[in-house]
C-alpha cells in the first residue's frame, strides 16, 4: 500500500485528491494537512495544520501538494528534507525553484514530480501543438482559468510555450511594426517571440487554446476541462511512479509510457 498525505486538503483540488485516494485499492490516506484545518475533517480524516508534525506522525510514502505559489517552496523543502517523495500540482515555479528542488531531491534520495497540468487532454494538447509548430511557427496562447487562480500566466501556458520554443528554432514572429498598444499589455505577455494571454473569470476550470496562423488560414488546438476529476488519473499515476523514482521530474508527459 502506498501511504499518501495530502497537503492543502481543504482546497478544491486537495479535497478531490483525498476523495480519489480513498477509492484506490493500492493506496492508503494516512493524513491531511491544511493551514485552515483547525478542528476540521475531510472525508472523515482529521486535518492537521502543521506539516512537520503530520510528516512525523503519519510517515507517508508520498505527499501530494496542492497549496499556493507563495508557500509551496517552503512546503517542499520540509517534505524533501524529511526524506518523503512529492507530487506537486501547485504552480508558479521559477527555473531557480526547479533547480533547487532537483538538488534537494538528489540530496535526500527521493523523487518529486512537478506537474503544471495533470489532465491527459492537456498533455496531448501540448504534444499536438509541438508538432503543429514545426509547420505553423506563428502562434499565440490563450489560457482561461477561474477567478481565484493566484498566478498568471498558468504553469500549463508556460510549459506549452517552452515546448513550442524548442521546435520553433528561435523563430521570431513578425508583427506589425506600426502596432501601438493603447492600453498596457493589451497584446499579452511575450515569451520567446510568442504572446501569452491570461483570462480569469468565474465558470472556467482550466481551459487553454493555442492558435496558429499562416497565410490564409488558422489552426486551433484547445483543451477544456469541465471538472477537476480529469486531473485525478494523472495525480494517481504520479503517486505510483514517484515512490519508485528519484530526482526531479517536470511534467506529466515525462512519466507516461
Amino acid at each position: 500500500m502506498i501511504k499518501v498525505l495530502v497537503n492543502g486538503a481543504l482546497g478544491r483540488m486537495g479535497h478531490t485528491v483525498v476523495q480519489t485516494v480513498l477509492q484506490q485499492k493500492d493506496m492508503e490516506l494516512v493524513g491531511a494537512v491544511d493551514k485552515f484545518g483547525k478542528d476540521k475533517t475531510v472525508e472523515g480524516c482529521p486535518v492537521d495544520t502543521d506539516l512537520v508534525r503530520a510528516l512525523e506522525t503519519c510517515k507517508p510514502d508520498v505527499v501530494v501538494d496542492f497549496t499556493r505559489p507563495d508557500v509551496v517552496m517552503d512546503n517542499l523543502r520540509i517534505i524533501l528534507n524529511a526524506g518523503v517523495n512529492a507530487v506537486v500540482g501547485t504552480t508558479g515555479f521559477t527555473q531557480e525553484n526547479l533547480e533547487e528542488l532537483k538538488g534537494l531531491a538528489e540530496k535526500n534520495g527521493v523523487g518529486i514530480l512537478v506537474c503544471p497540468n495533470f489532465a491527459m487532454g492537456a498533455v496531448l494538447m501540448m504534444k499536438i501543438a509541438a508538432e503543429v509548430a514545426k509547420y505553423f511557427p506563428q502562434v499565440e496562447i490563450i489560457e482561461m482559468h477561474h477567478d481565484k487562480k493566484l498566478d498568471a500566466p498558468s504553469g500549463t501556458a508556460i510549459l506549452t510555450a517552452q515546448k513550442l520554443a524548442e521546435v520553433r528554432g528561435g523563430f521570431v514572429q513578425q508583427g506589425n511594426p506600426d502596432e501601438v498598444e493603447k492600453l498596457p499589455h493589451a497584446r499579452g505577455s511575450e515569451y520567446e517571440g510568442m504572446r501569452i494571454h491570461s483570462v480569469r473569470l468565474p465558470g472556467f476550470v482550466a481551459s487553454q487554446e493555442i492558435i496558429f496562423g499562416s497565410m490564409g488560414e488558422t489552426l486551433t488546438v484547445r483543451n477544456d476541462p469541465v471538472s477537476r476529476e480529469c486531473y485525478m488519473p494523472g495525480v494517481m499515476l504520479g503517486c505510483r511512479t514517484m515512490v519508485k523514482r528519484k530526482g526531479l521530474v517536470y511534467g506529466l508527459d515525462q512519466i507516461l509510457e
